[in-house]
C-alpha cells in the first residue's frame, strides 16, 4: 500500500510535467521583413528615366505562408504574407528605392515562385526558383541556393533559417535585376 501512496503522487508529477511540455507547442520562426540591398539599387539606377510596373506574383504552392522546420516549428514569412507576397514586395521597394517603379507604367513584370524551400541541415540552403515575365511578353527564370551556416540543435537551427530567407531573396531580386535580358523586360 505505502508504495501505491508514493507511486501516485509522482505519476501525478510526471503527467502535469507531461501535459505542460505538450501543451506549449512548438516554436514560431518569422523571418526578418525584407531591406533593400544597395547592389540591387546600384543596378536598378542605371535604368533611370524608365518606368515599371510590379503585377500580382502567383506561386507553385499558392498561399503558402510557412514551411516546417525540423519538427520543431514553421518559418513564416515577417508579416503572415505568402512567400509570393514577400518576394514580390521586394521588387517594389528596390524599383522604389531606385526611382523606376511606377503603378501607372506602361511595362508591368509578374512573377512566379516555381519553389521554395531550405534544408537547415549541414550545408544549410535556402532553394529559389522564381520566373519574372514581363507585359511585352519577355520573361527571365532564375534560381537561388543561397548557403547559410546552421546548427545541429533544431531551434538554433531554424532560428538562422529564418533569417538567411531575406539575404535570399535579396539574391533573387539581384540575378533577375543583373541578368543580361533584363532590359528587355522594361521596353
Amino acid at each position: 500500500m505505502r508504495m501505491r501512496e508514493i507511486a501516485s503522487p509522482v505519476k501525478l508529477l510526471l503527467l502535469a510535467v507531461a501535459v505542460i511540455i505538450l501543451s506549449a507547442g512548438c516554436s514560431t520562426y518569422a523571418a526578418s521583413r525584407y531591406s533593400i540591398s544597395a547592389d540591387n539599387v546600384r543596378t536598378l539606377r542605371t535604368f533611370k528615366g524608365q518606368a515599371l510596373n510590379v503585377g500580382a506574383f502567383s506561386a507553385a504552392i499558392p498561399d503558402q505562408t510557412e514551411i516546417m522546420c525540423r519538427g520543431v516549428g514553421p518559418i513564416k514569412t515577417p508579416d503572415g504574407e505568402t512567400f509570393e507576397q514577400f518576394v514580390r514586395k521586394a521588387f517594389v521597394d528596390e524599383l522604389t528605392i531606385a526611382e523606376i517603379y511606377s503603378p501607372d507604367a506602361p511595362t508591368t513584370i509578374v512573377g512566379r515562385l516555381d519553389a521554395i524551400d531550405f534544408s537547415s541541415g549541414v550545408g544549410a540552403t535556402w532553394n529559389i526558383a522564381l520566373t519574372v515575365t514581363s507585359s511585352n511578353g519577355q520573361s527571365i527564370s532564375v534560381t537561388e541556393e543561397y548557403g547559410y551556416t546552421s546548427s545541429y540543435y533544431g531551434e538554433t537551427a531554424c532560428n538562422q533559417t529564418a533569417q538567411a530567407l531575406m539575404p535570399a531573396v535579396q539574391n533573387v531580386v539581384g540575378k533577375v535585376v543583373r541578368h543580361p535580358n533584363f532590359p528587355t523586360l522594361l521596353r
